[in-house]
C-alpha cells in the first residue's frame, strides 16, 4: 500500500475514540471495511478497499441513511486517488451511477458534496479521451461546472478546484480539453447574463482566472467579447475580475486567434483603460497590456513595434497620476515592452525616435515624484537598444548628467545607474564624447569639469576597445600626472594632490578596459606592456590598479580559452590567440613582479600573489620549471647568508614598512608557483622545505617549509606533486615529522598539524604507524591557544580517525623507529575502538593539560564516530572518564564535564538512563563553583538531562542536599513557559493593532539563539548562555532587585509611563535632555552634552530650597 494512503488511514482509525460523531463513525466504518478484506483473505491494497466501499456503496444506494453514504463516499474520495487508472475506467458508469444520486443539492450537505466531488475528479480525471464523450461524462462534468457557481463558498471552491485541475490536464494525446468547449460555453452563457446575475459572474470569472488551459480556437473569440462587455457593466469587483480573467485567457490567444483578430482584441482592450486612481482596475489592466503585447510581438513584430510608441504614450501618464503600486505596475509594463517589443532589426530604425521622446517626457518637472521609475525605464532602453543607443539616446543621457550635478538633487544613486547603463551600451569612447570630462588645460569657464564621470565608468566598462585606452586615456592620465608635479615644484600641495588623484582615476580604468576586449592582439603591444612593467617599478600608488587588471584580463581570458559553450565575448579560438599572445610577455612580467615582490612590505604583497598565480596559469610548464629553478637558486644564495630577523622584525607595524628578508620573500614565490611544478622540481621544493622545517632557528622559514609540503599535498590525485609525497612519505617525510616534533616553533604548528591532517588521508598499510607517532602531538593541538590552529587539529584528530576505521595493520614496533621488529605481537589491527584506545593513552599523562586535551580530543571523535562503536565500548569510556569529572584540577574537570555534555545529548535513551546516577553524583561536586562557570555548566547538563530523560528521572537519583537546585530548575522552566505564552499572546495584539514600531521593539528584544561552525560546538558551548544567572542569586540579592524595580515601576507612574517596567524596552539607549532655554541645537559644539545615556525622567529631583525660620529670616 502507499506510504500516504497508509498515514491519511492512520488518521481516520484513531478517530475511533473522538468526540465528534462524525469521525467515530469514518473510524467505524473503516474497521469494518478492513475487517471485510481480512475475512475474504484480500490483500490490504488499494483495489480492495475500493472494491468493497463501492459494493457497500451500491447496497446503500435509495434504500440505507444518508449519513452512512456519506461515510462511505469520504472513504472513497480518499482511496480513489492510489486506485489505478485502469480498474477506474472499468467500474467507470458503475460509480457515475452511484455517485449521481449524491447529487442532489436540496439535501445533501456541504461534507458529503465535498467528497463527492473529489471522487468525481478522481474518476473523470483517469478517464481517457474516447470516455468524455459518452453523454454521462459530458453530463457529469456539467454538474461540476454548476457546483461551480454554488453559493456555498466551500462547495464552489473545491468544484473549481475540480474543474481547473481536470481542464488543466487533458488526456493525452489531446492538447485542448475535450470538454473544453461545454466550458467555453457554459461560461460564455453565465458572463452575457451578468447583468441580471451578477453573482455568478464573478464566480465563472474567478474559475476561469484559476484554470490553466487552452481555449477552443472556435469559441476564443466568443469568450473574449463577453469577457470586453464586463467591464463597461461599470462594476468594480467585475471589472477587475474581467481583466484578470483576460489575463489569464492570453496563453491561448497566439494559437487561437490570427495577428487581425489579435490586433482587434488589443485595441479593444486598450480603449478600455481605466482610471489611474483606481489601483486594482489599473494593475490588472497593465498585466494585460504586457501580456498582449509580449504575444502580438511573437505574431508580428513589426506592427507591434509601429504601436509601441503610442502605447507608451498612453501608459507613462500612469506613472505620475497613479497610486504606488500603479506605478510600479506600470514601470514594469513599459520596462517588458521595451525589451520584448523592439525587434532586432528595429534597434536602429527612425522609429525608435518615438519611443525615446515618449520616455525623455518623463524627465520633465511633472514626473519628479515618480524620476526614480523613469530613470529605470530609460537605462533599460540603454541596455536594449546597446551600441545603436548612440547617437539617438545623446540627447537623454546629457539631460540626465546636468539633472545629476544639480547640486540639490536627490536621486544621484538613481542617476549613476542610467549613466552606468550608457556606458555599458554605448561604450567609454562614445559615451565621453557625448560628456566630455574637460579636465584638460585648455578648459573654457563656461565648460563644467565632470571628474566625478570616472570612479562611474570604473564600474561599468566592459568589452571596450583598449586601443581607446592606450590612445586617448593614457595621455589624459600622463597629461594629470605632470600637471600633479609641475604644482608640486610651485609648492601648492592641494592642486598637485587633486591631479594626481585625478591621474590615478584614470589608471582606475583599466580594470575596464581590461575585461576581455576584442582588440588584444593588436593594441597589447610590446610599448604598451613596457609601460605597464615600468609603471609597476616606479609607481608604488599604481601597482594594486596594474596588478588588478592584468589578474581581471588573464583570468577571463583563460577562462574562455578553456570554455566550449562558446557564450563568451570571445569564440575559442580567439580566446587561445589571446593567451598565446599574452603568455609571450608572462616571462618579463614574471621577472619584474618578483622583483617588486621582494621590494615591497609583507603586509601589502596579496595582490602580487594573485597577479603572480594568473601569470603562472597563461604560460608553459617549461616557463614555469626554468623560473622555479631561478628561483630556488636565489633561495640558495639567500640561505647562505640569511640571519633569523629579531622579535622586533616580526611585528605587525615593522612588516607594514619593511619588506621581508630575502630568503622569505623566495620561500613565498616557491610556494605560490607549487601547483605548477613537475615531478623533479617538485623534489627540489621538497628537499628545501624538509631542511627548513628541522630547522629551528629561524620561526618564519619553519613555518614556510611545513606549508610548503602541504601544498604540495593538496594537489589533486595522480598530479606529479601528489605523486611525490605518496613516494617519499615512508621515507622522507613521515621520518622528519617524528625528528622534528621537539623543535616545532609555536607559529609553525597549524601548518604542521594541517600537513598531519593531509598525510593521513590515504595512508598505505605499511604507513599506518604514523597515526600513534603523530596521535599525542594532534591532542595536545586540541588545546592551543590559537583558534585556527585548534580547528586544524581537530581536523586532523578525525581524518586519523576515519583513515583508522577503514582498517589495516598498524606495526607498534614502527612507532618507536625499530623498524627491523616484525613481530605479531607489535601488530595492531587498525579500527575504531583501537584508534579510541590510543586516544586514551593519553589519560595517563603527568599533565593535567594533557589529560584535558586527551579527554577533549575523546569527547570530539565520540561525537564523531559513535555509530561505530559498541554500546558496551562507550560505556567503558564514560566511567573512565567520569572519574576525571571530579578531579580538584579545574581545567581536567571543565574537559570532562564537556565530555558529560556531549554524552547527555548523544547517547540513547537506554543506555544513559543506567548511569544517570552516576552522572549526577559526579557532575554535582561543582554546582556551588562559580570560578569558569563551573557552576553553569553543571546546571546546564542537568537541564540537558532533565529534557531527554524526564525530572522525575532526575529526581530520584539526585541527593537530598541538592533537591533545591531541582526546584530551581522546575520554577525557571515554567517562567520560561509562561515568558513564551505572554509572547506569543504579545505577537498576536501586535499583529492585530499593526503596531509596527512594537513589533521592531519586540525583534530588537528578543535574544537570539547562537550558532557555532557545526553540530559539536553547538552542543558543546551553544546552549550556555541560554540559562540566566539570575537563578544563581542568593534570595538577598533578588529582593534588592525586586525593591529597585519597585522604585522604577513608582518612578514611571509618577512620570506619566502607563505601561510602566512591563513596557518592552526601548530600541535607542540615549536620551535628550530638554534646554530651558528652548529647542536643542544640534549645531551646537556643546549639543552632545545634552544626551544621556539613562532616562532622566526616572530620576527623582528635588527642588533646592533655602531653609527658612520663623518670621522668614536664614
Amino acid at each position: 500500500m502507499e506510504a500516504e494512503l497508509e498515514q491519511q488511514l492512520i488518521k481516520i482509525r484513531v478517530q475511533a475514540t473522538s468526540k465528534a460523531p462524525h469521525q467515530q463513525q469514518h473510524a467505524a466504518m473503516l474497521l469494518a471495511v478492513e475487517e471485510t478484506i481480512k475475512e475474504q483473505g484480500a490483500p490490504a491494497e488499494p483495489a480492495s478497499y475500493f472494491a468493497t466501499l463501492l459494493t457497500l456503496l451500491e447496497q446503500q444506494a435509495g434504500t440505507g441513511p444518508k449519513g452512512l453514504s456519506g461515510t462511505i463516499i469520504y472513504l472513497l474520495s480518499i482511496v480513489l486517488p492510489s486506485v489505478s487508472h485502469l480498474m477506474l475506467r472499468a467500474k467507470f458508469s458503475t460509480m457515475m451511477a452511484v455517485l449521481s444520486q449524491s447529487l442532489d443539492l436540496a439535501s445533501a450537505d456541504v461534507a458529503l458534496l465535498r467528497s463527492v466531488i473529489s471522487c468525481l475528479e478522481t474518476v473523470l480525471a483517469a478517464q481517457d479521451a474516447g470516455s468524455w464523450g459518452l453523454p454521462i461524462s459530458q453530463g457529469t462534468f456539467r454538474s461540476l461546472l454548476a457546483l461551480s457557481t454554488d453559493s456555498k463558498p466551500k462547495i464552489r471552491k473545491r468544484a473549481q478546484e475540480a474543474v481547473s485541475a481536470l481542464l488543466s490536464h487533458p488526456p493525452p494525446p489531446a492538447v485542448v480539453h475535450p470538454a473544453a468547449q461545454i466550458t467555453a460555453r457554459f461560461v460564455i452563457d453565465t458572463l452575457s447574463a451578468a447583468k441580471s446575475d451578477a453573482q455568478a459572474a464573478l464566480h465563472i470569472l474567478q474559475l476561469i482566472k484559476s484554470t490553466d488551459m487552452i481555449w477552443p480556437s472556435e469559441e476564443f473569440g466568443s469568450l473574449c467579447e463577453a469577457l470586453m462587455q464586463l467591464p463597461k457593466l461599470n462594476m468594480p469587483f467585475v471589472t477587475t475580475l474581467s481583466f484578470q480573467a483576460i489575463e489569464s485567457v492570453f496563453s491561448s490567444a497566439t494559437e487561437s486567434l490570427d495577428e487581425d483578430q489579435f490586433r482587434d482584441l488589443l485595441i479593444d482592450i486598450v480603449d478600455l483603460k481605466p482610471n489611474a486612481n483606481d489601483p486594482l482596475a489599473s494593475e490588472a489592466w497593465l498585466k494585460i497590456i504586457q501580456k498582449g503585447y509580449t504575444a502580438y510581438a511573437q505574431i508580428s513584430p513589426d506592427a507591434c513595434f509601429q504601436s509601441l510608441p503610442d502605447l507608451i504614450d498612453l501608459i507613462i501618464p500612469d506613472i505620475e497620476l497613479g497610486k504606488p503600486s500603479t506605478r510600479e505596475a506600470a514601470t514594469q509594463c513599459i520596462w517588458a515592452t521595451i525589451r520584448e517589443c523592439i525587434p532586432d532589426s528595429m534597434l536602429g530604425s527612425a522609429g525608435i525616435g518615438q519611443v525615446i521622446k515618449t520616455l525623455a517626457s518623463g524627465l520633465s518637472y511633472r514626473y519628479r515624484e515618480s524620476w526614480a521609475l523613469v530613470f529605470l525605464l530609460i537605462a533599460a532602453l540603454f541596455q536594449r537598444l546597446s551600441k545603436f543607443a548612440h547617437p539617438a539616446m545623446d540627447g537623454v543621457l546629457t539631460e540626465v548628467a546636468n539633472m545629476r550635478m544639480e547640486p540639490e538633487f536627490e536621486l544621484k544613486n538613481e542617476a549613476d545607474a542610467v549613466l552606468g547603463a550608457a556606458v555599458r551600451a554605448i561604450g567609454p569612447q562614445a559615451f565621453l564624447e557625448v560628456l566630455p570630462l574637460n579636465l584638460g588645460g585648455d578648459l573654457r569657464k563656461d565648460q563644467a569639469g565632470r571628474a566625478w564621470l570616472l570612479p562611474l565608468m570604473k564600474s561599468h566598462i566592459r568589452n571596450a576597445p583598449l586601443k581607446y585606452f592606450v590612445d586617448t586615456m593614457l595621455p589624459l592620465a600622463d597629461s594629470l600626472s605632470a600637471q600633479s608635479k609641475q604644482f608640486a615644484s610651485k609648492g601648492r600641495e592641494i592642486e598637485a594632490k587633486v591631479f594626481s588623484a585625478l591621474s590615478q582615476q584614470v589608471w582606475a580604468l583599466l580594470g575596464g578596459f581590461f575585461n576581455v576586449p576584442a582588440d588584444i592582439l593588436n593594441s597589447f603591444t610590446p610599448s604598451f606592456a613596457h609601460r605597464l612593467a615600468v609603471e609597476l617599478l616606479e609607481s608604488p600608488d599604481l601597482r594594486p590598479t596594474i596588478c588588478g587588471a592584468l589578474q581581471t584580463l588573464l583570468v577571463a581570458v583563460h577562462t574562455l580559452a578553456n570554455d566550449d559553450s562558446g557564450l563568451g565575448p570571445l569564440t575559442k579560438q580567439q580566446a587561445l590567440a589571446a593567451q598565446t599572445h599574452l603568455a609571450q610577455f608572462a616571462p618579463d612580467y614574471l621577472a619584474q613582479l618578483f622583483n617588486v615582490f621582494a621590494q615591497s612590505p609583507g603586509a601589502n604583497r596579496g595582490y602580487m600573489v594573485n597577479t603572480i598565480t594568473a601569470f603562472l596559469a597563461v604560460i608553459t610548464s617549461a616557463d614555469i620549471n626554468a623560473t622555479f629553478a631561478r628561483v630556488c637558486a636565489m633561495l640558495d644564495e639567500a640561505l647562505k647568508t640569511h640571519e633569523p630577523p629579531a622579535a622586533a622584525e616580526l611585528t605587525k607595524g615593522y612588516l607594514e614598512a619593511h619588506s621581508p628578508p630575502n630568503a622569505h620573500t623566495m620561500m613565498d614565490l616557491a610556494i605560490i608557483m607549487t601547483p605548477y611544478l613537475d615531478a623533479e622540481h617538485s623534489l627540489m621544493l621538497v628537499r628545501a622545505a624538509h631542511m627548513l622545517a628541522k630547522q629551528s632557528e629561524d620561526q618564519i622559514l619553519q613555518k614556510k617549509g611545513y606549508k610548503a609540503i602541504s601544498r604540495l599535498a593538496e594537489q589533486p590525485t595522480g598530479s606529479a606533486a601528489h605523486q611525490l609525497i605518496e613516494s617519499t612519505l615512508s621515507a622522507d617525510l613521515i621520518p622528519m615529522l617524528v625528528e622534528s616534533a621537539e623543535s616545532v616553533a609555536i607559529s609553525s604548528r597549524r601548518e604542521r598539524l594541517s600537513l598531519i591532517a593531509l598525510l593521513s588521508r590515504n595512508l598505505a598499510d605499511d604507513q599506518l604507524h604514523f597515526i600513534p607517532a603523530m596521535l599525542s602531538e594532534v591532542i595536545l593541538g586540541t588545546k592551543e591557544a590559537n583558534e585556527r590552529a585548534r580547528s586544524v587539529a581537530f581536523d586532523a584528530l578525525l581524518t586519523m580517525g576515519k583513515r583508522m576505521s577503514q582498517g589495516g595493520v598498524i606495526n607498534m614496533a614502527a612507532v618507536t623507529g625499530d623498524v627491523s621488529v616484525n613481530d605479531e605481537s607489535a601488530q595492531q589491527l587498525a579500527n575504531t575502538e583501537e584508534f579510541f584506545k590510543m586516544i586514551a593513552a593519553g589519560l595517563a599523562a603527568q599533565t593535567p593539560h594533557m589529560i584535558s586535551a586527551t579527554i577533549a580530543a575523546i569527547s570530539r571523535a565520540l561525537f564523531e564516530f559513535q555509530s561505530l562503536l559498541s554500546v558496551d565500548f562507550v560505556v567503558e569510556l564514560l566511567s573512565t572518564v567520569l572519574m576525571f569529572v571530579v578531579n580538584n584540577n579545574r581545567e581536567i574537570a571543565k574537559s570532562s564535564l564537556g565530555f558529560v555534555k556531549i554524552i547527555a545529548v548523544i547517547l540513547p535513551k537506554d543506555v544513559l538512563e543506567p548511569h544517570l546516577g552516576e552522572i549526577v553524583t559526579s557532575i554535582l561536586k561543582w554546582s556551588h563553583e562559580f570560578k569558569n562557570k563551573m557552576r553553569l555548566k553543571c546546571r546546564h547538563i542537568l537541564d540537558r538531562l532533565v529534557r531527554r530523560l524526564g525530572l522525575d528521572a532526575v529526581e530520584k537519583v539526585m541527593p537530598e542536599e541538592h533537591m533545591k537546585l531541582l526546584g530551581n530548575m522546575r520554577k525557571r522552566q515554567q517562567r520560561s513557559k509562561r515568558g513564551k505564552e505572554a509572547a506569543a499572546v504579545g505577537g498576536q495584539q501586535q499583529q492585530t493593532e499593526g503596531n509596527g514600531a512594537s513589533q521592531v521593539e519586540a525583534a530588537a528584544g528578543a535574544t537570539a539563539k547562537k550558532t557555532f561552525g557545526n553540530a559539536y560546538e553547538d552542543i558543546l558551548y551553544g546552549s550556555e548562555s541560554e540559562l540566566e544567572d539570575s537563578d544563581d542569586e542568593e534570595p538577598n540579592t533578588l529582593a534588592a532587585k525586586g525593591a529597585a524595580k519597585g522604585k522604577g515601576a513608582k518612578a514611571d507612574r509618577k512620570n506619566g509611563n502607563a505601561q510602566g517596567p512591563s513596557a518592552p524596552a526601548k530600541l535607542s539607549g540615549a536620551w535628550i535632555k530638554e534646554d530651558a532655554e528652548g529647542p536643542l541645537d544640534f549645531l551646537d559644539r556643546s549639543a552632545f552634552t545634552h544626551f544621556s545615556t539613562t532616562n532622566p525622567t526616572t530620576k527623582e529631583r528635588r527642588t533646592p530650597t533655602a531653609p527658612k525660620m520663623k518670621g522668614g529670616k536664614f
